[in-house]
């Protein structure tokens, strides 16, 4: 039998980048069957919410004198390094001692097993597997409930018990069917699958030579890279980029957001063969209006690069390129009535009527029969529905995600901190380009953005 390792953590809530340990129960199991058991109290520097005090029975008083995590890191390493990490949802304690290692700069690395897929498994007949549904149909013995020493006791009953109620094979069968290797491309590691984590982040494939071949964004980036290569026998696409494969990088992120952004930025800075979609472009473009008085606004075209998008500049869509925004604006000619020569679509001769005009869609703007102001108006109408959200700040604004903060200024992602040093150098540096497709992302988020200088203000 391997080392054993059965786990259990009490924590401040239930977001592994957000709340912290409070308490680690560790019961190992050596190959000779003999036991171990440890416990320790963890002071998680942040209060313990009233609920959780109540649900735990850990207060905040008993943590007080408690070390941090720090202080037992190298104690829980030494315990957890070599054996099988079996958790009752093991996601949830596995998650938060990987962002407790994490924080320290240690890399926490383990097999895991998860005690309610087992029971799911091994007795399929019933629909609830929580550990106080396994005390009462199993006959568990609780001493202390929600405790982490208490609840890992728990969870070794628990697989003792299977071990007399089921037989070795069917054991053996229900851990093969949990831990199933994926079929993986022939050039790759099989030791990627343990290392690649299983959080929000974006990963990059590579091929020969260090060539970028893709860049996808994920929840969970262990199960959405393994997705690649089980969908492999049914995709063309799949398959060329299974073969091609030599190597997988990733990028951890506090959440979704974060992993979207920095998509965007990996697929414009690497340019990967195989995605179509968010490539760079450099000729991006959107209308503007040009008051050139007597009641009349001229469209202009104007680079994306060159705009701040602030208040002060009503935008009106975004376009590839110079053809694909005329053929947009002249489509709004003909569905409205404008007249070609006012907005810069045909040049004119004053007195003279435009195109439209002849054939009877322009109602006469141009030769003095239909006042500026109302064709101004019906323009402006015809703008209003590719009009883009405007940057509603003076200046930068953040968006917090975990411990993370992505840094935003006119629609461009500046970058994500951590401290306040990453974002005095994210301000000293240069802007990116303005991006389309970060700017459809961001756009959706905007009600979570705080202005940099509200936040200064509170530090002052």
């Amino acid at each position: 039998m391997r080392p054993l390792a059965f786990v259990d953590l009490e924590t401040t809530g239930a977001t592994a980048t957000a709340d912290r340990v409070t308490e680690i129960g560790i019961v190992e199991v050596d190959e000779d069957g003999s036991v171990r058991e440890w416990q320790q109290l963890v002071n998680p520097g942040t209060r313990i919410p009233p609920f959780i005090e109540q649900l735990t029975g850990i207060s905040n008083e008993m943590v007080a004198d408690a070390p941090p995590f720090a202080a037992v890191a190298d104690e829980t390493l030494r315990r957890l390094e070599g054996r099988l990490f079996i958790a009752h949802n093991a996601r949830f304690d596995y998650g938060f001692l990987k962002n407790e290692f994490k924080r320290l700069g240690i890399t926490f690395r383990a097999p895991v097993l998860c005690t309610v897929k087992l029971s799911r498994t091994l007795y399929p007949e019933f629909h609830r597997h929580n550990l106080d549904s396994l005390i009462e149909r199993h006959g568990l013995q609780a001493d202390a409930r929600h405790r982490a020493l208490a609840d890992a006791q728990l969870i070794h009953q628990f697989w003792q018990k299977i071990h007399v109620d089921r037989s070795s094979e069917d054991i053996a069968a229900a851990l093969n069917k949990l831990n199933a290797r994926p079929s993986l491309p022939s050039h790759l590691d099989a030791g990627i699958v343990d290392d690649l984590p299983d959080t929000p982040g974006v990963y990059v494939f590579y091929g020969e030579n260090d060539l970028p071949l893709y860049v996808g964004k994920a929840k969970d980036i262990r199960k959405r890279v393994l997705s690649h290569f089980a969908a492999d026998h049914s995709s063309a696409k799949e398959m060329a980029l299974a073969q091609q494969l030599r190597r997988i990088d990733w990028i951890e992120t506090a959440g979704e957001i974060g992993a979207l952004l920095k998509e965007a930025a990996l697929v414009k800075q690497l340019l990967p063969t195989h995605n179509r979609q968010l490539r760079k472009n450099d000729e991006l473009c959107t209308w503007t209006l040009v008051d050139e008085g007597e009641g009349r606004l001229r469209p202009h075209l104007a680079a994306a690069r060159d705009l701040d998008f602030g208040l002060s500049t009503s935008c009106y869509g975004l376009f590839k390129n110079a053809r694909e925004a005329s053929e947009v604006l002249r489509a709004l000619a003909d569905s409205h009535n404008l007249c070609d020569i006012l907005i810069g679509l045909e040049k004119g001769t004053p007195g003279k009527p435009c195109f439209g005009h002849q054939i009877k869609r322009c109602k006469g703007a141009c030769v003095g029969k239909e006042p500026l102001a109302k064709h101004t108006l019906r323009l402006v109408g015809a703008l209003a529905g590719l009009k883009l959200v405007s940057w509603p700040f003076a200046g930068p604004a953040l968006i917090r995600e975990g411990e993370e903060a992505h840094l935003i200024e006119g629609w461009r992602y500046l970058g994500t901190i951590r401290s306040d040093a990453e974002l005095a150098e994210l301000l000293d540096a240069g802007r990116p380009q303005f991006d389309r497709d970060t700017y459809k992302l961001l756009a959706k988020y905007a009600g979570k953005m705080q202005p940099l200088s509200q936040r200064l203000r509170k530090e002052a």
